[in-house]
């Protein structure tokens, strides 16, 4: 073999060489991109995009992204009719599970229809559908919230004049939550000692909607109101701006729910007496992981409870609520790593302790 020869057989074999490590890098990639198109696709359908619902959408879609599944993720921004476009929207999408928290609990029920006619199984989340054949319910003991609201409130201010201030009368939640409400102040408004001097529901659980009927309350009572009895932090944020203006802030007991990062503030601040914790990192790891096996075929991880909506007793996992006030606040919130302590004292009170 002459030299010349030599040297291009040395060529021809660099050349292939290079051709084959080129060929399997882009089977790869080709395989990568397979297997990405081939995940299981989950619907993650909310009613807004609010702080609270932040968290949960993305604490889901890393469960779910960790087990294997792509999330596609929309809200209906508190409108029941985008809702159900949205969900349309999905659907043909070609998403394997529905997982939804509804606007409407009984509207809600013409997505899930329109999911199982395309053998799309459906979990509700933290919000029941109502009257629907959904595969499960995942939420925190709601019951339990109202309780621990009105006991807080209760065991400071055992007597005098309440507001009542519910969440979406279209959220099964808001009901549930004032039923267990009503559980704990019943005995003492049967005996005369509260006097309920407003009740009513915060349409889309606004906080204008929580101010306006504090200041009717207060007008009503001369200002004489002595705790309120709030569902959730923004409701309470709503009540608390109409106090400020009577300088009642701090005086008249509010409770709150979720321990959103301005409802902690105002709990340190001593303007919102306590709000509920709900750990919701449990919660999107028990829908995610069930929506992966729903995805698959395999049975759901319920447990023995059921939460009747109307249809069917639907199989639920109800994890348990957490009251905070300033006391625990620290213990919870910010071990937990829900917020940080300058989040929530700012950079002056970050240090103390």
């Amino acid at each position: 073999m002459t030299r010349r020869s030599i040297l291009l057989w040395t060529l021809s074999l660099t050349t292939l060489a290079a051709t084959g490590c080129g060929g399997g890098s882009g089977s790869g990639d080709a395989a990568a991109e397979k297997q990405k198109l081939q995940r299981i696709k989950i619907g993650f359908l909310m009613d807004t995009t609010h702080e609270r619902w932040v968290r949960d959408r993305d604490l889901f879609t890393e469960r779910a992204q960790f087990l294997g599944a792509n999330v596609v993720t929309e809200a209906g921004e508190g409108d029941k009719d985008r809702q159900a476009q949205l969900a349309d929207k999905m659907l043909a999408e070609d998403i394997k599970v529905l997982v939804l928290v509804p606007n409407d609990a009984t509207a809600a029920a013409a997505i899930v229809e329109k999911a199982k006619a395309k053998n799309v199984p459906v979990i509700s989340y933290d919000r029941l559908v109502r009257n629907a054949d959904v595969d499960m319910y995942v939420t925190f003991d709601n019951v339990k919230v109202g309780e621990m609201q009105a006991e807080y409130l209760l065991s400071r201010v055992p007597a005098g004049n309440y507001l009542l201030i519910g969440g979406a009368e279209s959220d099964d939640n808001a009901h549930q939550i004032r039923e267990g409400q009503m559980k704990v102040l019943k005995p003492a408004i049967d005996s005369g000692k509260v006097k309920i001097v407003g009740q009513g529901w915060a349409a889309n659980w606004r906080a204008g909607e929580a101010e306006r009927m504090t200041d009717a309350a207060l007008k009503k009572t001369g200002n004489k109101i002595d705790a309120i009895v709030a569902s959730n932090d923004v409701t309470a944020g709503g009540a608390i701006k109409a106090l400020e203006r009577v300088n009642l802030a701090g005086k008249t007991l509010v409770s709150g729910q979720d321990a959103e990062l301005e409802g902690a503030r105002r709990v340190v601040q001593g303007t919102q007496a306590m709000t509920v914790y709900k750990p919701l990192a449990a919660l999107a790891r028990m829908a995610a992981n069930n929506a992966v096996r729903l995805a698959k075929g395999d049975g759901i991880d319920a447990g023995s409870t059921t939460v009747n909506n109307g249809k069917k007793d639907v199989p639920a996992r109800l994890l348990d609520p957490i009251p905070v006030d300033k006391n625990n606040i620290d213990g919870l919130l910010i071990n937990d790593g829900f917020h940080t302590r300058e989040q929530i004292y700012g950079k002056a009170g970050a240090g103390t302790k």
